[in-house]
This record gives structure tokens, C-alpha cells and sequence, in this order.
């Protein structure tokens, strides 16, 4: 079974964001980490490989900045077997279509059964490529699973829905889109860690997977920041203390000053 799990490196979120003089992210302030969600499509790709006793290779498939191999090496030391990194200085500023498009065509360019991504990402947060990713290459696509089930030939999910949950089943190949309720990622062991260094990272170049420059990427942009300013500082607060009774004759109270309710 061969599994591509979608991995970006994003700013680490435990950092301060910063915007350069072009309102794009100053992916250079702060240091990357692999995407939290992408790290619960990993961890369900391992879970798969471990209930098929060990019978599946899970490929990383990343577009990022050439430092992209730093980050990737962690998902390799959790369990991946290799990496494959599409990177171009033209792709710096690509939107969501542009970035659907090169992975699209990296994943072409690959042996897959199963791809599995995170619902979105921590610095954009558009929660779309997937989706175009499978509309492109014409896969299935199933979304919000928190449950994947795998056979030699379909895939089934539990995809949640307010109502509780429904169950999908597609023919593979498939794309799936899994949700944190898969199951926390794992740490990496020492002796992942360890193997991670001699794992392979291959590299491609937009001309290696037949795109033209000015097609994908920046030049291609069909979103761009117009504007970017802090929120508004919050107003003053007022605590209400004391017997829950009396509080909660003050909070309607409070509510109904405002004509809230």
C-alpha cells in the first residue's frame, strides 16, 4: 500500500507572525514546524502501515523554500519513509489554485493509493488544496474523517457532521482529509530520529514536473493582501463576582442594559 501524506511547514505557531513590506508572511522571523493538522494525517497514515502489519511506504509531499528538508526530517523520523520537495523561487507568494496545481502534478508524478492531508493549515487557513488537489487528478474525496478504515481495494471514513457522524466509502486511489480526532501524533524516537538523516528527500523544480514559471506562483497569484492592521484593542471588562443568584440577576441585567436580550 502507498500512502502521500500532504506536509507543509508553516511559521511555528508558538511565535509572534510577522508580515514583510510586501504583506506576506516573514517565513524568515520565525522558525518553521510541519503544520499541526498535517501531523494527524501522518499519524493516521502510521496508524494504517501498523494495522496492515507494516505493508505500506508513506511518502511526504511537500512545496516549500529550500530549508523545506529541516522540517520534513521530523515527519521522516515519526515514520515516514521518504520525502518528496517541490521547490522554485517562483512559487514565493503562490496562492491556493497555484499551490493545488504543483502538488497536483508532483502527485502525478508519483505511485499512490491513499492521500491523506490535515483540514487546513495554521498560516492560511483556507482549508481548500486538498479538495482541488483531488478535483484535479480526478480522486475521490473525503472529507472531516475522523476514523479511516483501509482495504486493498476502498477506503472508508467516519466523517464528523453535526449530527454525530456518516459513514463514506470510496475505490482507491482516494484523497482523504482527516480531522485531530484521528488520534494525537506521536513523538519521534531516538531511533526515528536517528533514521530520519539517512532517509531520502528527493527535490523537484517547477520545470522538472513540466509547469512553466509564470503559470504557478507569484505571477500567477489569483488572491493578494490588500490591507493588513491589528484588531481593535478590546474595550474594558467587568467582572461580575458573588452568589450565583445575585450574578446572574447582574448578568441579565447587564444584558438587558445593552438590549442584548
Amino acid at each position: 500500500m502507498r500512502i502521500v501524506v500532504l506536509l507543509k511547514p508553516v511559521p511555528d505557531t508558538t511565535g509572534q507572525e510577522r508580515l514583510g513590506p510586501d504583506l506576506r508572511v516573514d517565513r524568515a522571523a520565525v522558525p518553521a514546524v510541519i503544520n499541526p493538522n498535517d501531523e494527524y494525517a501522518l499519524e493516521a497514515a502510521l496508524r494504517l502501515m501498523e494495522a496492515r502489519g507494516g505493508d505500506a511506504a508513506i511518502t511526504l509531499l511537500t512545496m516549500g523554500p529550500p530549508a523545506a528538508p529541516e522540517t520534513m526530517r521530523k515527519g521522516l523520523a515519526m515514520g515516514a519513509h521518504r520525502g518528496l520537495l517541490v521547490t522554485d523561487p517562483a512559487l514565493g507568494g503562490a496562492c491556493s489554485l497555484s499551490t493545488a496545481r504543483v502538488l497536483a502534478a508532483a502527485l502525478g508524478s508519483l505511485e499512490f493509493d491513499l492521500v491523506l492531508a490535515g483540514v487546513d493549515t495554521s498560516d492560511g487557513r483556507g482549508g481548500v488544496v486538498a479538495a482541488a488537489i483531488a478535483s484535479l487528478c480526478g480522486l475521490p474525496y473525503l472529507s472531516y474523517a475522523g476514523q479511516v478504515e483501509l482495504t486493498d481495494t476502498a477506503v472508508r471514513v467516519r466523517r464528523l457532521s453535526p449530527r454525530g457522524y456518516d459513514l463514506l466509502e470510496a475505490p482507491l486511489p482516494a484523497m482523504v482529509v482527516v480531522t485531530q480526532t484521528v488520534g494525537e501524533p506521536r513523538y519521534p524516537s531516538l531511533k526515528g530520529i536517528m533514521a530520519a538523516r539517512s532517509k531520502e528527500i528527493v527535490t523537484r523544480s517547477l520545470a522538472d514536473l513540466g509547469l512553466a514559471a509564470d503559470g504557478v506562483g507569484g505571477a500567477a497569484a489569483t488572491t493578494r493582501v490588500l490591507e493588513s492592521r491589528p484588531p481593535a484593542s478590546r474595550a474594558a471588562t467587568r467582572v461580575v463576582r458573588g452568589p450565583a443568584p445575585e450574578a446572574a440577576e447582574a448578568v441579565v441585567a447587564f444584558l438587558a442594559e445593552r438590549r442584548v436580550i
